[in-house]
């Protein structure tokens, strides 16, 4: 029973990352929670401070990436910090689309962010369009990299509980 519902977690936790949602954070307590209906016999301290690592870094990679890439494509800092709050705002505002709002959120205001915030350093519009095309980028990047780290704590989580 117990393992089921860890198997449940992890694959809870890997549907929400594309979604936005703290998925990653759903796998490390699927694991923690785990460990604590099994008296820690099979699940350790070590898994455990692997996840919430990874988990870290899921969340720093997710973070920085549109700014990343908004820069890559020519944008300043202004434009890299216009990816990265356009992006958390979009995210969190999203667009009234049932389940998919906040992924679409996350994309439309990662790339208006970062154009709109070149567009106050530059009035060339064509390069604001090209840094917002870079942030737009650079969150699909995120999207795909936060997964993979999901897809890695599940491996910890599953195959650390077989023992």
């Amino acid at each position: 029973m117990a393992y089921a519902l860890l198997v449940l977690a992890q694959a809870a936790g890997l549907l929400l990352i594309p979604f936005g949602l703290p998925g990653t954070w759903l796998q490390v307590l699927g694991l923690v929670g785990y460990a604590a209906l099994t008296d820690f016999r099979s699940v350790g301290a070590v898994p455990i401070v692997v996840a919430v690592v990874l988990a870290v870094a899921g969340e720093v990679v997710e973070f920085v990436l549109g700014g990343r890439y908004a820069k890559k494509y020519g944008g300043s800092k202004r434009a890299a910090w216009g990816a990265i709050l356009g992006g958390l705002v979009g995210a969190f505002v999203g667009v009234p689309i049932f389940l998919v709002g906040s992924v679409i959120g996350a994309f439309v205001g990662a790339f208006a962010g970062a154009a709109l915030l070149e567009l106050t350093r530059s009035p060339d519009t064509r390069a604001a369009l090209r840094v917002g095309w870079g942030a737009f980028v650079g969150r699909l990047v995120a999207t795909a990299a936060k997964s993979a780290i999901g897809v890695a704590i599940a491996a910890v989580a599953l195959f650390s509980a077989l023992g």
